[in-house]
């Protein structure tokens, strides 16, 4: 039994996502900066020349300050993917990872090393060789070992993460072996109120830390699983029906209770968790085709790992956990009055979806390219949404050399289109050529927007 049709002309009611606020991320990043400079002064000033001067004592300081600022920025690695409301809608979930990614070596390396400096220096105080004391501090010190086991679990997190290891790696592994960075952290907890020098017998900095880490999982537990819990439970939604939308390409819509509500745009995505045995325990990212239509919540996927081909074979009335929206690839991000969208293969869904959120009268320029007519999924609706919007749409099919998109395709194609917000969707090695191009064409950087899809 097919869902009822749901008309694509009007936006549906709904709050939609609210507009991001540059100035409480913009805080946030300064409270993380005087942090830093708490953290990194607190940690000088507990040393006393007579300690730099004893055997051991610059190579025992410089491990407690790279100790030190290595954990704090570690928790700061930990917030940036905590997926909190207001910086996610300023930097968007791709833009969050890439700070992620940039900040990780530095709390690795800065760990290692304290590990390191500590075990010379305690090695030269007791005048005995780095081994001998590595044994010594792992047997005789408190918490000492988990710290290590710890550590441990932190390296094994950033090497799975080296892009030549990560592209041969299952995401699922990937994922669950970032889980251990929150067991690492929390069991190093002890090790660094116990024994840090910043620590002992400054029970004012052992109270504020005990603050910051309290933060950061409160945080991580709110955000990560508090509130997307708490919006699964309300809207109960469950799989109404799987839809052929293409080769290799499905539509599953789900079903739920107070869908109006969702302050979702087009153009977002959540991650879903769908509650059936072989993938209950994983949460995919998966971008709505359509705006929420009461009581329905659309998402159209292309099967090309595990997860993606299994949704295929949903049944109905399988139960579905939710987390999000996330994203700002959405209407928020435009400031100029006409827009061009540009998407490849499944990216036409992110497309399709901003389409319904932009108002009459926009008029679009819409270029989507696929290898064969029949991969132009939801070709239908985005023709009629692009109509009813005074726009244009381009549908290029073929190979790369039949459909190509380069300076001079798309300039006939969009030739206003510096005066554009251009968006982009599509896989990543598209999405960044397409990206450059746009910039050679002399379309700024604050006007190109753009959500790579990636395995």
């Amino acid at each position: 039994m097919r869902a009822p049709a749901r008309p694509a002309a009007r936006r549906p009611a709904g709050p939609g996502s609210p507009a991001p606020r540059p100035g409480y991320a913009g805080a946030a990043l300064v409270v993380a900066g005087i942090g830093l400079g708490a953290t990194t002064a607190l940690t000088i000033t507990a040393e006393t020349a007579g300690q730099l001067a004893a055997p051991g004592g610059l190579a025992t300081f410089g491990g407690n300050l790279t100790g030190m600022v290595g954990t704090y920025l570690a928790l700061m690695m930990v917030l940036l993917v905590s997926r909190i409301p207001f910086i996610e809608r300023v930097l968007g979930q791709d833009g969050l990872l890439r700070w992620h990614r940039r900040l990780a070596p530095w709390p690795i390396s800065l760990l290692i090393a304290h590990a390191v400096l500590i075990t010379a220096g305690y090695a030269q105080a007791a005048r005995t060789g780095p081994w001998h004391e590595a044994g010594t501090l792992l047997r005789s010190y408190p918490d000492m070992l988990t710290a290590t086991v710890g550590l441990a679990l932190i390296c094994l997190a950033g090497s799975i993460s080296v892009r030549a290891i990560r592209r041969r790696v299952r995401r699922e592994i990937w994922w669950n072996v970032h889980l251990f960075i929150y067991l690492a952290l929390a069991i190093s907890f002890a090790h660094v109120i116990v024994l840090g020098p910043s620590f002992v017998g400054h029970p004012l900095t052992q109270v504020v830390w005990s603050a910051a880490w309290a933060g950061t999982a409160g945080l991580v537990l709110t955000y990560r699983v508090g509130l997307p819990v708490l919006r699964s439970f309300r809207h109960r939604l469950r799989v109404a029906e799987v839809q052929t939308e293409g080769p290799g390409v499905v539509s599953v819509l789900c079903q739920g209770r107070h869908v109006d509500r969702l302050a979702v745009s087009g153009g977002q995505f959540f991650f879903w968790r769908f509650l059936t045995r072989g993938m209950w325990w994983q949460a995919h990212p998966y971008t709505l085709s359509e705006l929420p239509r009461p009581p329905y919540l659309r998402l159209t996927v292309k099967g090309v790992g595990d997860h993606s081909s299994a949704l295929a074979r949903l049944k109905p009335g399988t139960r579905v956990a939710i987390e999000g929206p996330y994203g700002v690839f959405t209407r928020h991000s435009q400031r100029r009055p006409r827009v061009a969208l540009i998407a490849a293969g499944i990216g036409v869904t992110s497309v399709r979806a901003l389409l319904e959120d932009l108002p009459r009268g926009a008029r679009p320029a819409v270029v989507l390219r696929a290898a064969r007519r029949e991969d132009l999924v939801l070709g239908t609706e985005i023709a009629d949404l692009v109509k009813r919007r005074a726009g244009q749409l381009h549908e290029l099919t073929g190979d790369r050399t039949e459909a190509s998109i380069d300076q001079h395709s798309l300039r006939r194609l969009v030739p206003d289109i510096k005066d554009r917000d251009v968006y982009i969707c599509g896989p990543e090695g598209f999405v960044g050529e397409i990206v450059a191009l746009a910039r050679w064409l002399g379309v700024p950087d604050e006007a190109i927007h753009h959500e790579a899809y990636a395995l």
